[in-house]
């Protein structure tokens, strides 16, 4: 423990000279065409674009019994359009160095691709066909269906898995975010084709898109190539999904399953990013339970207990809301106790807050390691959008450091009180515990 406080000191030296002297600047710039705005980092230093967009819309627009019909049509979107089948559009982009993907979560419907400019007319068109012309052959379909099936049936099948998945289901159960997103082995069997491209052309549209670009190309240049790439989709936007509804408080549930080991999901209400308090909120959760080795709770459950490999907490923000939620595993005897531990930290905070120096090491670490966030094109791209989003502003990332900084501890001791209610904790544990 001496030598890896000492480490943490160290680095902490290390990060917090750097975010002191230079401020950390983002030139983000708006270039808006015929209805679409996009943000954008020029960097002209590496022959590299990343262009990034998204919608609102993902597994909130499948349809009951057939969850995980868009995640499944977006992965078969990179696996044959036009008159190229699979095996021809994958040669395409591996030829090309084209990265294209698309992806699809709880409440939106991403795609992007990143290239080296000399490649960028052959990422456009095949960008331009996957959207416009996706084949949905059979045989990609079943291929890609089988390999779902087997996730879900090993993601949902583990305590992990379980426990998650009745948590949710328990916290939002009229709500599309208590279903499995990427579906269950019955749901994904019952999926067919005509399915697929009817959730398709209700979420691929002209409008309701947000979108970000990072690398080698000038405002006019990017323009003229967003006109060109999303010209072929019909005018429109995705339907709007229903708002995040309040927590549903449910206690605690025990789902009986063999294993070595139980797991743990819990948590309550949170905040959600547009929340005045969502930064000083994120330094509190830091502190809590999401600085690895530094957090409250790894050091009360893990270092001097030895209950767990690992605990953390975090804010979910899908739908624009705010939950709150962590997770544990550990021995089924133990796992009583590692739990008894978490509130009695979660309370502890409530009570309490963070300490001067947890505040010192917390702050340090987020403005220190900013930089870091953005090392390349692709994680640039992803930032913006994501901002977007969220409904940052342009300047939001300029200001952020300072922003962090301002947050005193006696604004984070109050913040603690109003996000971390520990008689509210919903918990839900997978497996054969022993005590609960």
């Amino acid at each position: 423990r001496a030598r890896r406080s000492g480490k943490r000191a160290q680095y902490r030296r290390l990060v917090v000279a750097p975010s002191m002297s230079t401020p950390f600047r983002l030139p983000i710039q708006r270039v808006a065409t015929n209805g679409l705005t996009a943000w954008l980092v020029e960097d002209h230093s590496v022959p590299v674009l990343s262009l990034v967009w998204g919608w609102d819309g993902g597994a909130a627009l499948d349809p009951a019994g057939r969850e995980g019909s868009t995640g499944l049509a977006a992965s078969l979107l990179t696996e044959g359009a036009g008159d190229m089948p699979a095996i021809a559009f994958t040669d395409a982009l591996r030829d090309g160095g084209i990265g294209l993907g698309f992806s699809a979560d709880s409440d939106g419907f991403d795609g992007g691709f990143r290239c080296l400019m000399d490649a960028l007319p052959e990422a456009e068109r095949l960008t331009r066909l996957a959207m416009t012309a996706p084949r949905l052959d059979t045989a990609a379909v079943e291929r890609l269906r089988a390999r779902a099936i087997a996730s879900a049936r090993q993601s949902l099948e583990t305590p992990r898995g379980q426990a998650g998945r009745r948590f949710w289901a328990a916290a939002f159960p009229n709500h599309s975010v208590g279903r499995p997103s990427a579906g269950t082995a019955e749901s994904l069997a019952a999926i067919t084709i005509d399915d697929m491209r009817a959730l398709l052309g209700t979420q691929l549209r002209r409008d309701g898109l947000t979108i970000a670009a990072a690398g080698a190309i000038r405002p006019d240049e990017l323009a003229a190539l967003l006109d060109r790439l999303f010209a072929g989709l019909p005018a429109g936007a995705p339907a709007v999904q229903p708002a995040l509804p309040g927590f549903t408080h449910f206690g605690q549930q025990v789902i009986g399953l063999d294993s070595p080991q139980s797991q743990a999901v819990f948590g309550h209400e949170g905040i959600g990013p547009r929340d005045p308090d969502f930064e000083a909120a994120q330094i509190v959760l830091r502190i809590l339970g999401g600085g690895g080795f530094s957090s409250r709770l790894t050091e009360a459950v893990r270092v001097r207990r030895g209950l767990t490999y690992g605990i953390g907490v975090g804010l979910n923000t899908a739908f624009g809301g705010g939950v709150l939620t962590g997770s544990v595993a550990s021995d089924n005897t133990k796992i009583a106790e590692a739990l008894a531990v978490t509130r009695e930290e979660w309370a502890r905070m409530a009570a309490d807050g963070p300490t001067e120096a947890e505040m010192v090491e917390a702050v340090a670490y987020m403005t220190g390691s900013l930089p870091l966030q953005f090392t390349d094109s692709r994680r640039i791209a992803n930032t913006l959008l994501g901002m977007q989003q969220n409904k940052r502003p342009l300047d939001w990332l300029d200001g952020r450091s300072d922003r962090l900084r301002a947050v005193s501890r006696h604004d984070a001791a109050r913040v603690a009180r109003r996000l971390l209610k520990p008689e509210a904790l919903s918990v839900t544990v997978a497996g054969r515990p022993v005590g609960l």
